[in-house]
């Protein structure tokens, strides 16, 4: 009895750290995609293409587990975010993730065209194509991901359970 007892409050520690949170604080997120924007311009100007491992890693790290493994989603949300005098602004958490994941998708395919390939220009244009969406998020709180996400669920390519606010836009203007 002891060891199943056991083995369910080590599920559910594992299942806290790979948790989405939902909502989301936008200016955490906004944050993050600032120092996306800093990584993903660093490695355009420098040629640093090594970065594309610490960026990659950070997207597929806040896929899994929001800021839980991220260093960038910690010094957002424990550092930076914490010391600003802004109040929390919350925003749907499902559409975030979705973002993440796209940007883990570019990481690792400019990484696998980087490293396995040796194409650099490829690698560099998906690198752009980040660092110009970060820009839009972290400057002027516009999400492509997001608005992508909402998209898919008025379409029906997602089911509307996976967010209400995001299938009904009139929940989300009566939320804010």
């Amino acid at each position: 009895m002891g060891g199943d007892r056991q083995g369910r409050v080590k599920l559910d520690q594992i299942s806290r750290i790979f948790a989405f949170p939902n909502p989301v604080n936008e200016i955490a997120a906004r944050t993050v995609a600032a120092g996306v924007v800093v990584m993903a311009t660093s490695i355009l100007v420098t040629g640093w293409t090594w970065l594309l491992v610490p960026l990659a890693y950070g997207f597929v790290a806040r896929v899994l587990t929001g800021p839980t493994l991220s260093p960038l989603g910690q010094l957002a949300t424990r550092v930076i975010v914490p010391r600003l005098a802004l109040a929390e602004r919350p925003v749907d958490g499902p559409p975030k993730r979705f973002a993440q994941a796209i940007g883990a998708t570019l990481t690792a395919v400019a990484s696998i065209a980087q490293f396995g390939f040796g194409a650099t220009t490829l690698a560099m244009v998906l690198v752009g194509m980040i660092a110009v969406a970060a820009t839009l998020e972290a400057a002027f709180g516009y999400c492509i991901g997001c608005k992508l996400f909402g998209a898919l669920v008025r379409f029906g390519v997602l089911p509307d359970g996976v967010c209400a606010a995001c299938a009904d836009l009139s929940l989300r203007q009566r939320l804010s």
